[in-house]
């Protein structure tokens, strides 16, 4: 090879090193580029919901802010409202024995346990909720968590992984699905309340898990219906499975006495393994728990993320909702009249015209409305008229499936029930001959 050949290739190599220089400075540029906040396809997707929100001149429905209890009525703007978005299903927020109860926690343990159970949140009040927890479902054991929403992902996640299964009904709460989606099983959703459906997935899928999860809601939250919980009880006998039953709108609401589902049901509360609720709606307090055996709850007291590092619950919800749970059990004529106020709202609503899908006599009462913006602007309406309750839209339900959300209460009147109805059919009236619905542009229809 001759000096100018050399010359050449030398040329050649320190081109190709320059080359590679500059296309791995460019690949590592955009590999650690950083995308802005408000070009994430959630932002958007939010900014896309407040455009339609402003074309069609509708305000925020959501973060309103109330003044006082949380009750039958509340303060919305320094007025008065009839209010049915907040969960006091037997009027236990406002009652002065839990209160009571939660002062004196207050005084005697703090505001906070500042600390893990395991470490040194432990406190009197949290034993005492969770034994009276253990002999309202008839379990060997409870266990309380700081969040309900909280109870599901932590104790999902624990109980389950690679190889296992877990199968919900596709109406179920967003706790599961992400505990199910966080703890590596297999995940089948099956129609809502369709056993038959059910039972498919198992023939198909059972064989292949190490361990298989079923898991329904003791009261549906968006549909208020109940599940066929002795049907679910032969399948997990049937396939080897475990059964959770998601309690949280169902203790204190389902039931002659509103011990929960399975006494609607007629089951032996032992036959479900896993008992979830929380203690934000009829306990009037803020958390959530799990009853069942002995070693299932000692698993999630040991290993439970959401549980194990996390500070313990404050004392005075544990004492408020202890004494919640007492109120309940002593006095039945409570549940008793939310049942009555949930019948008579159905049949006023049917009475009326109104679309209250799949719910049963209870404490959840949806009015159909399909579009969201529709939703929207119809719960606007009616606040403005002294009438309180929440839009809910997609994603929180399917598309066209928008609706009103009614949260009963034992302390509701009858007039409070009356006007509402009259009120939401008056308005839903108004909007539909005004062609409310049709008004938004091509481009936003998606929402």
């Amino acid at each position: 090879m001759n000096s100018q050949d050399h010359r050449i290739k030398l040329i050649a190599k320190a081109r190709y090193a320059a080359e590679r220089r500059s296309s791995t400075a460019s690949a590592q540029s955009v590999a650690f580029h950083a995308t802005p906040f408000d070009q994430l396809v959630q932002y958007r997707n939010l900014e896309k919901m407040r455009m339609a929100s402003s074309i069609m001149g509708i305000e925020n429905p959501f973060f309103r802010s109330h003044a006082g209890r949380a009750s039958n009525r509340t303060e919305i703007a320094g007025r008065e409202v009839i209010n049915f978005a907040s969960y006091d299903y037997i009027g236990l927020n406002s009652d002065p024995r839990p209160v009571a109860k939660a002062h004196a926690a207050l005084d005697r343990y703090g505001v906070s346990p500042s600390a893990s159970r395991l470490v040194a949140g432990e406190r009197p009040v949290h034993a005492a909720l969770e034994a009276a927890l253990a002999r309202h479902y008839g379990t060997a054991a409870a266990i309380v968590f700081v969040s309900g929403h909280a109870t599901n992902v932590a104790t999902i996640g624990e109980l389950m992984g690679e190889g296992d299964l877990i199968l919900h009904d596709a109406y179920i709460h967003n706790s599961v699905q992400i505990g199910a989606r966080l703890s590596g099983a297999a995940r089948r959703s099956f129609a809502h309340n369709d056993m038959s459906a059910l039972e498919a997935l198992l023939e198909e899928n059972r064989f292949r898990a190490r361990n298989a999860l079923i898991v329904v809601e003791g009261l549906y939250s968006m549909d208020g219906d109940t599940p066929p919980l002795a049907e679910l009880v032969a399948l997990k006998r049937k396939y080897g499975c475990w059964l959770m039953v998601d309690e949280a709108h169902s203790l204190g609401v389902v039931g002659a006495r509103g011990r929960g589902s399975f006494e609607a049901a007629g089951v032996n509360p032992d036959d479900v393994d896993i008992w979830m609720g929380t203690l934000s709606k009829t306990l009037a307090a803020s958390g959530g728990y799990v009853c069942g055996n002995a070693a299932l709850i000692d698993i999630l007291k040991s290993n439970a993320s959401g549980f194990v590092y996390s500070v313990g619950l404050a004392p005075a919800l544990a004492a408020s909702a202890t004494e919640a749970l007492a109120i309940l059990n002593a006095e039945p004529e409570r549940v008793s009249r939310l049942q009555a106020n949930a019948k008579l709202f159905l049949k006023l609503a049917a009475e009326a015209g109104l679309d209250t899908g799949l719910a049963e006599p209870y404490a959840v009462v949806p009015v159909m409305v399909g579009d969201s913006m529709l939703a929207a602007k119809l719960s606007e309406r009616i606040l403005a008229r002294g009438v309180n309750a929440l839009p809910i839209i997609f994603p929180a339900v399917p598309m066209q499936s928008a609706r009103l959300r009614f949260f009963i209460s034992s302390l509701h009147e009858e007039s409070d029930l009356r006007t509402a109805v009259q009120v939401v059919a008056e308005e839903l009236e108004r909007l539909c001959e005004e062609e409310f619905h049709n008004r938004l542009p091509a481009h936003l229809l998606s929402i």
